[in-house]
């Protein structure tokens, strides 16, 4: 379950910092029948506010009208959307720092005696995330055991546990 918006990495001119966090706000400038529009982001350190473009200059008509009440809304999904978007990431010369932006809801402990275990995972929202991290944290394993039991066949699933994931997977564990 996401906890927060992921940190954007990028150089601060003003401090040398490079970490930035979305504030969740948009800027919008319209000129005749062009229009501009921005995320503004701010320092973790110094508070200044940096403009992340996502488009310019572009015709007022070539944007979807929904699109554009989201704009002004302010909508936090949109936020989340354009942040995981390559085409702005790659624009505006960021990544996203997704360390601590999420938690895992294991539904109690009464599962991790077991000999199998089956667990199926399901996102509640797009986050990139190792497998092999949450399935420690989830079972109360160090991530070296994991490893071990990954290794030793005792953990399987259908997908890789040692790449990074954002889409539901299943796994089972042997002790």
């Amino acid at each position: 379950m996401p906890t927060r918006l992921p940190l954007v990495q990028r150089r601060c001119h003003a401090c040398a910092s490079d970490r930035f966090r979305a504030s969740g706000r948009f800027r919008v400038n319209a000129n005749h029948k062009r229009i501009d529009a921005w995320l503004l982001v701010r320092c973790t350190e110094c508070g200044d506010t940096v403009k992340l473009t996502l488009f310019e200059r572009l015709n007022v008509r070539s944007i979807r009208p929904d699109l554009l009440n989201r704009l002004h809304d302010n909508d936090l999904g949109l936020v989340v959307a354009l942040l995981q978007d390559p085409a702005v990431q790659h624009r505006n010369r960021i990544t996203l720092d997704w360390g601590g932006t999420w938690r895992l809801d294991t539904g109690g402990t009464g599962h991790l005696d077991r000999e199998v275990i089956d667990v199926s995972v399901r996102f509640a929202a797009r986050i990139p995330v190792r497998p092999v991290r949450l399935i420690a944290e989830g079972c109360r394993l160090p991530r070296a055991e994991v490893e071990r039991l990954l290794t030793e066949g005792k953990l399987v699933s259908a997908v890789r546990l040692n790449t990074t994931l954002s889409n539901d997977f299943t796994f089972t564990l042997k002790r």
